[in-house]
């Protein structure tokens, strides 16, 4: 939600700068994320004067000018806008100015042999407009030398707010208003000052805040709702006799402030009443309708040319705007193209709807479209405001583009049912810790357009546009935040004397040492949403755990691999031009287990991608990460989690999700036994790869952490390290065994030939060519052992060593002569 200073003074009485009112904001619970001064940009741009102009010697399309900018010398400048002319005044940027339109610095130039300092600008090079087909003409009284953002009024600070799904009545600058005079930042003023000077006028008693009504000439336009669980109320009012140009400049300064692109009067009108009340409204070209207009639900394959010049499909769940002939509106989210206003309109219709926020929730996800207006509707409009909305609406159509207005048609009703609620101040303290006195906060109620009726249980009635507040506890919000949220006291909870006993279970402990042991290996770790899109999801093997009402169409299924995650994450940072992503996460994935049962898994994915090492000059090339490298970060983790890794076998990928994610002949499994999979490996399947953006090899593993075997240990703590007192003795023995042999499983069983004495061992060369039977592939094997409480004698050794033959052979492997 953004708004400037001075448009938040139209309706706040205060005598707060910009950084007070951003202060006060952000105590209410009202976050700023960020102020913006579009003046600030435009310091150095003066109002100047054409003192003189003639023609350039060397170029006919080009003027030579003197200009005085209040600086005390005249400059000479080379401009080729087609209005220049000598006694006009304009805006002027003297040498050293930084022009943020064309993105440069101005200093002093040869044009065509003659010298020029500085520029007179258009619209377009101050970022004002895109008019620039000539230099920006001032009025006559313009004082020459004064800075152009105080001149033109620019120097007014932009408040860029965030504004929270439940409080939709701050999605206009009224609102915000509201809550800061609530807090004691200003008086609010009533809403017909408020729009006084754009020629809303208050009734002839005065009464308080209340708008004067328009005595309309004629019937209302014809308008109905056959949808009244969409749109329960349509109102509507004609204008004849408009003339559609440029809305008032001080209305065009405002919306441009804030990012708004101006159109025309009708239009810009209506974008203005939305930010400024929260209240979206839209306006029809009378001639190009067929009859009334109707809300109603829309026809199974009927399309409408939204106004963003796109088409849109719709069915029978969506509520629009139609004539007799075609639709026109997509009900309280994008009007239609073929019914919007142009220069030529000269009758309209002014629609002021109540949409239900379910419909329009239900239409934006399904059409994928958002806008200012379905953001408010979404949230829920004040029900109570369509006539008031109507009458400000219709007096600055009539104010600004003239003609004559008809009567109001009111279609349905709004849903609007005042809400009581009896509150106790005493839950204040109990719920909030905050000690406010009961008639501080009935004032704070008040102040908050609540009704106040009571003195010890107040019975307090909720304003129409305060559809969030349901219960006791909203009210005890709205008092606290007002007060202040510093005014909490900060209260430890009670502690037990004495060393607190562990609450972590050990699967809790076991996912803390696999989180810290993938960072200490020079992993980066990642958090991601747990929930994806549906693309993300398909090359997984689809999504199995779908949202009803997700928050938008990337977040709608739940993810069944980590993997999606930390491959969209390894895109973006890839195409921001990082050389290599070494990341993992700790999460949850969502799938169908036994029985088509939903289940869900707690598992770490890691992923290498990008340059495995910088280029070196001993190195050579970077290359990219192997299977063996996530082979080896899984080990590590493992490890460090205690699982068995000494017993893991490696086998193939099962099934076919498997076969779509992970490359074949280069990814495994690591298994305890044929069944327990503790973890995934490999190289991913190029087809995964190029689904989500990146190229070359990408490897990834998978570990299941709730499959990991737990100790029954009763304390985490390992024994003490005790070294033993003779060094090791190491044999090398090579065995040739067939190609097809997993080496993995020759080591294991060379380990277990005599679990007394080795202590472990571990391949060191794999060797095939000229001297190996075709066929037949040579695995070297480092054995290690370690003796006890005397050294070996040589026949010890050679016992041991046979073992290692004769386990190796079970395998069949056949030792190497």
């Amino acid at each position: 939600m953004k708004f400037t200073y001075g448009w938040l003074k139209e309706h706040l009485d205060t005598e707060l700068d910009a950084a007070g009112i951003a202060e006060r904001l952000t105590a209410i619970g009202l976050e700023v994320e960020g102020i913006e001064n579009p003046g600030e940009k435009l310091a150095d741009f003066r109002v100047a004067e054409v003192v003189e102009a003639g023609p350039h010697p060397n170029a006919d399309k080009l003027q030579l000018l003197s200009v005085e900018a209040g600086t005390g010398e005249r400059w000479q400048v080379v401009c080729g806008a087609p209005n220049a002319r000598a006694g006009m005044k304009g805006v002027f940027a003297p040498p050293g100015t930084y022009v943020p339109g064309a993105g440069f610095t101005l200093k002093p130039a040869k044009i065509r042999d003659v010298e020029s300092f500085g520029m007179m600008c258009s619209t377009r090079e101050l970022e004002l407009g895109e008019d620039h087909d000539g230099i920006i003409e001032l009025p006559a009284d313009a004082p020459v030398g004064i800075a152009f953002p105080a001149y033109a009024g620019l120097d007014d600070p932009v408040f860029d707010v965030s504004i929270t799904p439940n409080r939709q009545d701050c999605m206009g600058v009224r609102g915000i208003a509201r809550d800061l005079a609530a807090a004691g930042a200003g008086t609010l003023k009533q809403l017909a000052q408020a729009y006084a000077p754009a020629g809303v006028r208050a009734p002839a008693d005065g009464a308080a805040g209340e708008l004067a009504p328009i005595a309309g000439s004629g019937p209302g336009p014809n308008v109905r709702t056959d949808d009244p669980d969409g749109c329960p109320a349509f109102y509507a009012r004609g204008v004849s006799g408009v003339t559609n140009g440029e809305a008032p400049e001080w209305m065009r300064r405002r919306l441009v402030a804030i990012g708004q692109k101006p159109i025309s009067a009708l239009v810009d009108i209506t974008n203005f009443i939305m930010i400024d009340l929260g209240r979206p409204l839209h306006v029809y070209d009378a001639a190009k309708l067929s009859g009334g207009l109707v809300a109603r639900k829309a026809h199974d394959r009927e399309s409408v040319l939204a106004l963003n010049g796109k088409s849109y499909a719709l069915d029978a769940r969506m509520t629009v705007i139609a004539d007799d002939t075609r639709v026109h509106d997509i009900g309280g989210i994008m009007g239609g193209e073929e019914s919007g206003v142009s220069d030529a309109t000269t009758d309209v219709i002014i629609e002021c709807a109540y949409f239900t926020p379910e419909s329009i929730a239900v239409t934006g996800q399904a059409l994928g479209l958002t806008s200012d207006a379905r953001q408010r509707f979404e949230r829920g409009v004040d029900p109570a405001f369509l006539d008031d909305g109507l009458t400000i609406a219709t007096s600055l159509v009539t104010a600004i583009c003239g003609g004559v207005a008809s009567e109001a048609t009111r279609a349905g009703s709004p849903p609007h049912e005042t809400r009581t609620i009896a509150f106790d101040p005493a839950h204040t303290l109990a719920l909030a810790g905050v000690d406010v006195p009961a008639g501080r906060q009935a004032d704070i109620l008040r102040s908050l357009g609540f009704a106040v009726e009571g003195t010890e249980i107040l019975s307090v009635s909720v304003p129409s546009w305060r559809r969030d507040v349901t219960g006791s506890t909203d009210l005890v919000e709205e008092v606290v935040r007002i007060v202040g949220l510093d005014a909490v006291p900060s209260t430890p909870l009670p502690r037990v004397p004495g060393v607190a006993k562990p609450t972590a279970t050990k699967m809790q402990l076991l996912e803390r040492k696999a989180r810290r042991a993938a960072a200490a290996i020079g992993l980066d770790e990642a958090v991601n949403w747990s929930f994806i899109a549906e693309a993300e999801a398909a090359p997984f093997g689809g999504g199995h755990w779908i949202l009803a009402n997700p928050i938008s169409e990337d977040m709608k299924v739940m993810r069944p691999s980590l993997l999606a995650g930390l491959l969209a994450a390894a895109q973006r940072n890839m195409a921001r031009g990082a050389d290599s992503v070494r990341s993992f996460e700790v999460g949850r994935r969502y799938f169908v287990g036994k029985d088509n049962a939903s289940d869900e898994r707690l598992t770490l994915g890691l992923l290498l991608a990008g340059e495995r090492a910088p280029r070196d000059w001993q190195a050579g090339k970077a290359g990219a990460p192997s299977p063996y490298d996530a082979k080896a970060a899984v080990e590590a983790i493992l490890t460090a989690v205690r699982a068995p890794v000494a017993n893991l076998q490696v086998m193939p990928v099962d099934g076919e999700a498997g076969s779509a994610i992970w490359h074949p002949g280069q990814s495994a499994t690591l298994r305890l036994g044929p069944k327990t999979v503790l973890a995934e490996f490999g190289s991913l399947h190029p087809r995964l790869v190029k689904a989500f953006g990146l190229s070359g090899g990408v490897v990834a593993a998978q570990i299941f952490l709730d499959a990991i075997p737990q100790g029954r240990a009763s304390t985490p703590m390992r024994p003490a390290y005790a070294p033993p007192a003779l060094q090791v003795v190491r044999r090398d023995f090579a065995f040739l065994v067939d190609d097809a042999v997993a080496s993995s499983d020759l080591v294991r069983a060379v380990r277990g030939a005599d679990k007394a004495h080795i202590v472990d061992a571990r391949l060191f060369d794999r060797f095939a060519g000229e001297g190996v039977p075709e066929g037949k592939v040579s695995l070297a094997v480092e054995v290690t052992l370690q003796p006890g409480d005397k050294s070996f004698t040589d026949d010890e050794i050679k016992a041991i060593s046979d073992r290692v033959v004769a386990a190796a052979a079970r395998s069949g492997g056949e030792l190497r002569g």
